[in-house]
């Protein structure tokens, strides 16, 4: 959510912003609000004014009492009381209007950075950068699904009659190296100085709300019926959360931390050959990457946090590149992305397995997260990262280091969390 000051100095800028995003259907909002504003600020002149006008009357019904005018001071208090009622209408307007623009100011796309390249959907993401070298082998890389299969290493069969498609079992040694990537996705965040956290896993409709706009909540999360309660999407939803409301002194930024969590999407509109594995399920794990900085701070941190997802991966040896999220696939929180792919053998082209994310003050906008500082008290910034998401991540792993023989070969640094293994299915 934007500061509303931006829409009363100048509205052109968030115009602009809404065509870059090209959601021309929101302009109208910018108009609105602008006049619900102008409208709020003028009943609130009417409010002062009217208690100013009951406090003189009030001091005057003291003084008529005292020289016994019991007349005149009941005429007084009549006064009084026609202001005490033109004030709880007043109130009710307020509020009334504060509600309305709310609920259009939370839908007016954040203001994204200068240097985001302008483009209406993921088709046109700008490549970055690549690390490592992708390979094609010789052989033939069969279908992870496959793999994992032979390998007695996944049920999906099962899943779905347990819970439906979009689910599934990892069994054996395909489970314990699924673990192995969250373990060390853990440790070596913790390397980094990142605080090691596990938040709740279901959070109230107001934190969802803080943290996403309407349309994201309508297509990833799953509420609980009856109760005012939902699954989370990612660990950021409940770690950014956790801040709901409160004043943090500066000299204790930046707060960095690293979570675990199950996640849960519905994953609406997902269809394809590839669902038939594990690229679009409704539940995964993963290892996240929040941090909570000063404003002027967050672009220095989103460089290094981007930077560990590629550092990470290319660890176990997985080549990478990163994509420019452009203006068209950025949530409306969002001041700038970027995608972290992963190469896939088998398809001979890249994947996403991760997203690290600027929110400029917008989340803390909405949940009241402030910073204290010697000029008064202000919003700080947010960042999220995908540290590892698996089974996507599993994905790669497996592809990137399957052998001829059918075998995989375990990454260096997850032997110690496999039990020293260096390759399994063989």
């Amino acid at each position: 959510m934007i500061d509303i000051k931006l829409i009363r100095e100048n509205k052109d800028i968030v115009k602009e912003n809404i065509k870059k995003k090209f959601q021309d259907n929101k302009l109208i909002l910018v108009d609105e609000v602008e006049k619900l504003d102008k409208d709020l600020r003028e009943l609130k002149i009417q409010g002062d004014n009217l208690r100013k006008e009951r406090n003189t009357i009030s001091s005057e019904i003291g003084s008529l009492m005292r020289d016994k005018k019991i007349e005149d001071a009941n005429n007084k208090k009549e006064k009084v009381v026609e202001i005490n009622n033109k004030l709880v209408d007043i109130e009710q307007k307020e509020n009334e209007l504060k509600e309305e623009i709310k609920n259009r100011m939370m839908l007016i796309p954040n203001i994204i950075d200068e240097s985001v390249p302008i483009g209406k959907d993921d088709t046109e993401n700008v490549e970055i950068e690549k690390f490592g070298e992708p390979v094609v082998p010789s052989y033939e890389i069969p279908y992870h699904a496959d793999i994992m299969e032979k390998m007695s290493g996944l049920d999906k069969e099962s899943a779905g009659r347990t819970s439906g498609n979009g689910f599934y079992y990892l069994i054996g040694d395909i489970a314990r190296l699924h673990e192995a990537t969250i373990a060390y996705a853990r440790d070596f965040m913790i390397n980094k100085g990142f605080t090691y956290c596990i938040p709740p896993f279901m959070i109230r409709g107001d934190v969802v709300n803080g943290v996403m706009s309407f349309a994201e909540m309508d297509s990833m999360m799953y509420k609980i019926e009856n109760e005012d309660l939902y699954l989370i999407g990612t660990s950021e939803h409940s770690m950014i959360g956790k801040f709901k409301g409160q004043l943090i002194d500066e000299k204790e930024l930046p707060i960095a931390m690293t979570s675990y969590s199950p996640c849960f999407r519905k994953e609406v509109g997902s269809h394809g050959l590839e669902e038939r594995g594990l690229y679009r399920v409704h539940q995964f794990e993963k290892q996240e990457m929040v941090v909570l900085c000063k404003p002027e701070d967050s672009m220095n941190w989103y460089n290094k946090m981007w930077n560990f997802t590629v550092e990470f991966f290319r660890s176990l040896d997985v080549p990478v590149r990163t994509l420019e999220c452009c203006s068209g696939d950025l949530a409306d929180l969002k001041v700038k992305s970027c995608d972290v792919e992963a190469w896939s053998p088998r398809q001979q082209k890249y994947f996403e397995v991760g997203s690290c994310s600027t929110l400029g003050d917008a989340q803390a906008r909405r949940l009241g997260i402030r910073m204290k500082t010697e000029n008064g008290n202000e919003y700080l910034a947010t960042l999220n990262n995908t540290v590892v998401a698996s089974p996507r991540a599993l994905i790669a792993i497996i592809e990137n280091n399957y052998q001829e023989d059918g075998s995989i070969l375990i990454p260096k640094v997850l032997q110690p969390y496999m039990g020293g293994k260096e390759k399994i299915g063989i």
